[in-house]
């Protein structure tokens, strides 16, 4: 059986571990093997029966009276002992911030190796693994024992696929034994700081500013266009670093990775770290005076000029389309 982690944050699911069930059932079937899930936390119970549409024959519902918020050493303490119970032979997660904080828990506590960030699994004894290093610049070919094999999934590397059968789900809930010492470190307060804003992460247009903005000032635009199109505003690292934006609003390798249907990047001269934050949107528009700035090499579609002058043209269009006169 291959163990398959589901993130979710108070009771929404993180798109990325439909692509972890994607990869887990495929190494579920060249095995022959079962895929199960695991939810952390009583308010995860509705989001089970979604998995059952990529495969997951079995949930197990993890529920503790302490467990009402991410707490990583009590998630990956309470995912050993359910390892102990159930005996998977692989035991996977996303790798987002959580999923690789959580599973590095698990090695530690299981003494197991850990690969993370991976793109390909071939099942057997060793698993053969490919996985990305260096912020997605290179590919690692390697082998990966292990009692269970641990790895997580590189996050918007993949297509999620749903199972072409899906089958009957059975819920069973655990309940471990947790210490407090467990929930030293645990989520006590959360602060809304995006009101009513698109989540930068899950934006199907995406808006990116860099030093060629300008200013803190000059992202009215942006947020302008961003609104017009129903999408969500993000900048680079020195952007963040100058104070124009905040860290949540970063894209790259250090901030928030993207995967949008259309990314427009507007005064960005394209640093790999910031690529590598990007490398999911399947189209890349870049608005840039530089013509020799890397972004505009790899981008889909490409704009030589200033880019308060282009965004107000692009602009002065669309007020004129969303209010015809």
């Amino acid at each position: 059986m291959i163990l398959a982690i589901v993130e979710h944050d108070r009771g929404k699911l993180n798109p990325v571990s439909f692509e972890c069930l994607t990869l887990a059932r495929d190494v579920a079937h060249q095995a022959g093997a079962a895929l199960h899930a695991v939810l952390i936390g009583e308010e995860a119970r509705p989001l089970a029966s979604q998995l059952a549409a990529y495969g997951a024959s079995a949930v197990h519902l993890v529920t503790h009276e302490r467990l009402d918020d991410y707490a990583p050493e009590a998630w990956a303490r309470a995912i050993v002992q359910l390892i102990d119970s159930l005996a998977p032979r692989a035991v996977t997660a996303a790798g987002s911030d959580r999923g690789n904080e959580v599973m590095a828990h698990v090695a530690a506590l299981c003494d197991q190796p850990l690969a993370a960030n991976c793109i390909e699994v071939t099942g057997g004894d060793p698993y053969e693994v490919t996985r990305l290093r260096w912020g997605g610049s290179l590919l690692e070919e390697a082998l990966l024992s292990g009692n269970p094999k641990l790895f997580t999934v590189a996050p918007q590397a993949l297509e999620p696929r749903q199972a072409a059968e899906p089958g009957e789900l059975a819920l069973q809930t655990f309940t471990p034994q947790l210490e407090d010492k467990a929930f030293r470190v645990r989520i006590k307060e959360r602060v809304d700081t995006s009101a009513d804003k698109v989540s930068l992460a899950e934006a199907r247009l995406v808006v990116g500013g860099g030093r060629g903005v300008g200013s803190a000032e000059g992202f009215a635009t942006l947020e302008e266009l961003a609104d017009l199109l129903g999408g969500a505003v993000g900048g680079s690292r020195v952007v963040t670093n100058l104070g124009w934006r905040p860290h949540s609003d970063q894209i790259g390798q250090t901030g928030t990775r993207i995967a949008p249907d259309l990314y427009i990047a507007c005064g960005i001269s394209g640093a790999i770290q910031h690529m590598v934050g990007c490398k999911g949107a399947k189209n890349v528009l870049a608005i840039n005076t530089d013509r020799e700035a890397p972004i505009m090499s790899k981008a889909n579609y490409a704009v030589f000029g200033d880019v308060h002058e282009v965004l107000g043209a692009l602009l002065e269009e669309l007020r004129a389309r969303s209010n015809p006169t």
